[in-house]
């Protein structure tokens, strides 16, 4: 993800959120979490003003009145009696958002405008294409969902998963990845240490808790699952199943993805003995992948999936499987990347860059064994 890092971690926050239970809001920029509040503790006390950007829309509240040292007794007073008000509005407001079923907070989706983007921009992927807008037009389409939309994409390195999951987040929510109501995770950078399990758990469930009650329609992303560390993400349980309100949360319009590279060297020989059977990659099927998945993802000890009840109780919507890339797909990569750097599309230069890359297996050199990965970075060479 393009999102900055502070130089606040996760850990960091971890401590400050089981260790000082009096403070009265925890908005930050960690990590990739954007913006977000942490629950149970207040929320902020100044209002968003109606009508601003990636804020929920609400009426009411008000501006508190300046208190001048000095100041009469009576103006004092009014003053206190101002702050109690505005208090009481963001927390009406808030409760608001948390329950209420057409609180959007800045959601402003696009499916057709997501659907052209994935058709034109994403590479050699047509099952992912089927898969994702079958998953996302359907949780739109329905008005009162009975639970949030899970998706797991799993395949290799440079296959699109991250490419497409920022997509989706561009297309639904105003300001992308820099809507306050969207949160990255990634367990190198919020879950580093295995020993402290316990307190990322609480952590974690308290974060999300939070960032429901302050907006049932938020999307939460987990990157690189494969190096989760096992049963941390069965803390989320609660915020995945069916039900109508948990913790005090309307969740149901939420949105939640894991990426992973597990599964991408199954998947990977599955598509080569398809090939060789003489099998078109357009009818690869869903069908044809899922068990290769199921056993490198769901029973791998190393997995952050192993033994999760996330699987037990069939809380993932959609399995969604990236094929590795060929030689003509890595190609037109090179076009779009020489597109976007405003550079001439040279043949010589498309063809020596793709040349340049690994491919698999030795024999037919089929299959590029980093996808689009290294693209833009190669492509200097050849200038």
């Amino acid at each position: 993800m393009d999102s900055q890092l502070s130089t606040r971690t996760f850990r960091a926050f971890s401590t400050e959120l089981l260790s000082s239970r009096s403070a009265p809001n925890l908005y930050q920029r960690s990590g990739l979490f954007l913006r977000s509040t942490a629950f149970p503790f207040a929320p902020p006390r100044a209002r968003p003003r109606a009508g601003h950007a990636g804020s929920c829309s609400s009426r009411g509240g008000g501006g508190a009145a300046a208190m001048a040292p000095g100041a009469a007794p009576l103006p004092v007073l009014l003053a206190l009696l101002a702050l109690l008000a505005a208090a009481a509005a963001w927390d009406l407001w808030a409760l608001r958002c948390g329950f209420s079923a057409d609180c959007e907070c800045g959601f402003r989706p696009d499916l057709r405008g997501l659907e052209f983007d994935l058709a034109i921009n994403l590479v050699g992927q047509p099952l992912v294409r089927q898969e994702v807008m079958k998953g996302v037009r359907g949780f739109l389409e329905n008005q009162n969902p009975v639970k949030p939309l899970v998706m797991s994409f799993h395949g290799s390195t440079g296959t699109g998963k991250t490419y497409v999951s920022s997509m989706i987040i561009r297309y639904l929510f105003q300001g992308g990845l820099q809507s306050p109501y969207v949160h990255h995770f990634s367990p190198i950078v919020h879950f580093p240490h295995a020993e402290q399990i316990e307190q990322y758990k609480e952590s974690l469930k308290r974060w999300i808790q939070g960032n429901l009650t302050n907006c049932g329609r938020s999307a939460f992303l987990f990157d690189e699952m494969d190096k989760m560390h096992p049963g941390l993400i069965d803390v989320i349980i609660p915020f995945l199943g069916p039900s109508w309100v948990v913790y005090g949360t309307n969740y149901r319009k939420a949105i939640f993805i894991f990426i992973s590279n597990a599964g991408g060297e199954q998947i990977n020989e599955v598509t080569l003995a398809l090939w060789r059977a003489r099998r078109d990659r357009e009818e690869i099927s869903l069908q044809d992948l899922e068990p290769a998945i199921s056993k490198a993802v769901f029973e791998n000890p190393q997995s952050g999936f192993w033994k999760s009840e996330i699987i037990n109780e069939h809380l993932i919507d959609f399995v969604v499987p990236f094929l590795p890339l060929k030689h003509h797909h890595v190609k037109q990569c090179v076009v779009s990347e020489l597109i976007q750097q405003g550079l001439e599309v040279r043949p010589g230069i498309v063809q020596e860059v793709a040349k340049s890359i690994p491919y698999f297996p030795e024999e037919e050199k089929l299959f590029s064994s980093t996808g689009c990965k290294t693209v833009a970075s190669r492509i200097s060479f050849f200038l």
